[in-house]
């Protein structure tokens, strides 16, 4: 459980750093993303990421 706590941490924070540097316009992949250029994704992205810093760091203190 722990593992895959840890693994799901960790694709959370991958997934919202892309929407968070999407959001941004610094990634412009894929090019017909409506995320792009799009700020409101900066915060969804933000939030996903410490989401799954959270849970990184919770599943470490199990």
């Amino acid at each position: 459980m722990k593992l895959l706590l840890q693994i799901v941490g960790v694709l959370c924070v991958a997934m919202g750093g892309l929407w968070f540097l999407q959001g941004a316009g610094v990634v412009h992949w894929p090019a017909s993303s409506f995320m792009l250029d799009v700020r409101i994704w900066m915060l969804w992205g933000g939030l996903l990421a410490l989401f799954g810093v959270a849970l990184i760091g919770w599943a470490r203190r199990r």
